[in-house]
């Protein structure tokens, strides 16, 4: 059986805050790539990225769910289920 997320069926429309990690913006800091908080709009860094900033956005305010923030890209993840889906 598959595994089911109701976090995803939360997702709405958001707006990104700034085109690239909105800490390393600040901090002059670098990523590898960016993630989309599903639920505020928030763009952090990846778990690849010195920082980790999407993460530590998570960790923060429990916004359950991200979407790549790469060109092209169209995958989700929930933090809370530790679960992945292709298409969001």
């Amino acid at each position: 059986m598959a595994r089911r997320c109701e976090h995803f069926g939360q997702v709405g429309q958001v707006t990104p805050g700034a085109k690239g990690c909105e800490e390393c913006l600040k901090t002059g800091g670098r990523w590898v790539h960016l993630r989309l908080c599903e639920t505020c709009g928030h763009v952090g860094c990846c778990d690849s990225s010195p920082n980790r900033h999407a993460t530590k956005h998570f960790q923060a305010t429990s916004h359950p769910v991200i979407k790549s923030f790469e060109p092209g890209e169209g995958w989700g993840y929930c933090y809370v289920d530790d679960l992945f889906v292709e298409a969001l």
